[in-house]
């Protein structure tokens, strides 16, 4: 399968015939995610309620801590990345990642109030997502066409999303039936996050079965090909303008006085925003271009933040929740789609990691960056001063991101696997 046809290498012609059927390693991969989220988002939705209503941590406090620990995984990231590209360990690097962040639930436990113990305990999780990404998003990259990429990377993402869906209501249900024992969502996730472990070794094949990969020559090294660095460039821009949902979430509790075991309920909306939209947005973006897609799901992000300058009302709420649903079924995935048929198959996963690098790095720029602009300035200006920013940030990456990139001389299959570059279809070793 040739990268593109048609004019548009960012969006490669799909096959004459039926439709492809979603490969295996993307479904079993997103039945992994699934269960995963469903332990992390136990957590992550009422992280924010324990942080800074039970521990009385301010704004600023919260904000450096939520950025630091999203950008402290960035030398974990290139690792994880780097070692799944060696010999083709993308399975076992991606087990070691979600291993951790499961055991990191029994950190969060142990602690107590002891804010050094939640620190790390939230370092241990972000490291082990930092770890885990890149290669299964190479995974995922590696088992499907250049022309599915889009429909892969979003029938994965609607699964994950199914277990960011389902961790908030357990989180709710736990504590409503604890009587607000946050112990006891941390004891659940921790059970959650290791039967995904398990479903990781028993389902997720180690070398994924899939057509070979073609793909426009490109160096080993991601940094060295030109249409990677503006991508690279616009989605590290775009990132340091995001301010983070949980800041979002604040502003609404904090506008509609919402009771605080209705906490947990908040980022539902845009999780069922996004499994609706996740699959449609990559089937688009793999017909119609992915930087389009990708820079119109900023485009409704900044809309939120619009929205949130206004009286906040229930009204409100479900605008912003929607969104932030289309938002993150716009750019998740489509990134990933957009920089896969730029990157060598022998070092997608490297150039996965240097993408997700950039972004976080980015964003704990933002949430920091908002966190003491809230501190200081109050909420209003500081999201007047976020929304300002992420305009900007919209109008230049529009001039910097690629429209399409640069067209294969040949269509010329990957290097044959050798022991340190597997071919596109050589996929990874047995773990």
């Amino acid at each position: 399968m040739y990268l593109a046809a048609n004019g548009r290498p960012d969006a490669p012609p799909r096959p004459a015939g039926a439709r492809r059927r979603v490969p295996g390693t993307v479904i079993a991969l997103g039945a992994v995610s699934l269960v995963t989220d469903i332990s992390s988002e136990m957590v992550t939705a009422v992280l924010p309620l324990y942080l800074v209503l039970g521990l009385g941590l301010t704004p600023l406090q919260f904000g450096f801590l939520d950025g630091l620990f999203n950008g402290a995984t960035a030398l974990v990231r290139l690792l994880g990345g780097r070692l799944a590209d060696r010999g083709g360990r993308h399975k076992r690097v991606a087990g070691a990642g979600y291993l951790l962040s499961a055991l990191s639930r029994l950190g969060l436990l142990l602690a107590g109030g002891a804010t050094a113990g939640i620190a790390a305990s939230l370092a241990a999780d972000r490291l082990g997502k930092g770890v885990r990404t890149a290669p299964r998003d190479a995974l995922i990259s590696l088992s499907s066409p250049p022309g599915e990429l889009g429909r892969s990377f979003g029938v994965h993402r609607a699964m994950d999303t199914t277990g960011a869906l389902l961790g908030p209501l357990v989180a709710f249900a736990v504590l409503w039936a604890t009587a607000d024992a946050y112990d006891a969502v941390f004891v659940v996730s921790f059970c959650v996050g290791l039967l995904g472990v398990l479903l990781l070794v028993m389902y997720v094949p180690a070398a994924p079965a899939g057509p070979p990969v073609r793909t426009r020559p490109a160096t080993h090294r991601p940094l060295r090909d030109p249409a990677f660095r503006r991508i690279l460039y616009a989605a590290s821009l775009l990132g340091a303008a995001t301010i983070g949902d949980a800041f979002l979430y604040l502003l609404l509790q904090q506008g509609l006085d919402l009771p605080p075991a209705l906490f947990p309920l908040l980022p539902l909306g845009a999780a069922v925003g996004y499994l609706l939209l996740s699959v449609p947005a990559g089937r688009i973006a793999d017909r119609t271009g992915r930087r389009v897609p990708f820079l119109l799901g900023h485009a409704a992000l900044l809309g939120a933040y619009a929205v949130l300058l206004g009286p906040v009302t229930w009204t409100t709420l479900v605008v912003v929740l929607a969104l932030l649903g289309i938002f993150y079924a716009a750019t998740d995935g489509v990134l990933m789609a957009l920089a896969g048929p730029v990157l060598p198959a022998h070092g997608r996963a490297s150039g996965f990691a240097i993408l997700q690098t950039g972004q976080a790095l980015a964003r704990l720029v933002g949430a920091a960056g908002f966190g003491a602009a809230w501190t200081f300035w109050g909420s209003g200006p500081a999201l007047a001063t976020a929304a300002a920013v992420l305009a900007a940030a919209l109008v230049a990456a529009w001039r910097v991101l690629p429209a399409s990139p640069p067209p294969p001389s040949s269509a010329v299959a990957s290097p044959p696997p050798t022991s340190s570059a597997p071919a596109p279809s050589a996929t990874p070793e047995a773990s």
